[in-house]
C-alpha cells in the first residue's frame, strides 16, 4: 500500500488508477494525514441457481389473462360500455 499527497494524486491519477486496477491500494494524504483510500471495486460474485426453490410459480401463472385485464393493458383504461366505439 503506497501513500501519495493530493498534488501527486491529481498529477498522476491515470497511473494510480492503473495500479489500483492491478490490485494495489493507494492512500491519499493531505499534509501527511491520510484522508482517502483508492481501492478496486469488487464485482459481486454471482452464483448460478442461488435463488432456486425460493419461490414457486403456480400453473395459473401460465394461464391467459382475463379480457378485462388485457383491455386495461392495451388501452390504458378499464372497459366502459359508455365509451364503446
Amino acid at each position: 500500500m503506497s501513500t501519495v499527497n493530493i498534488h501527486e494524486a491529481k498529477t498522476h491519477l491515470s497511473r494510480l488508477l492503473e495500479a489500483v486496477v492491478a490490485g494495489e491500494e493507494i492512500i491519499i494524504a493531505k499534509a501527511g494525514k491520510p484522508i482517502a483510500k483508492l481501492v478496486p471495486i469488487e464485482k459481486p460474485k454471482r452464483k448460478p441457481g442461488a435463488l432456486k426453490g425460493t419461490f414457486i410459480l403456480d400453473d395459473a401463472f401460465f394461464e391467459p389473462l382475463p379480457d378485462d385485464v388485457l383491455d386495461v393493458m392495451e388501452t390504458g383504461y378499464e372497459h366502459d360500455p359508455l365509451r364503446a366505439g
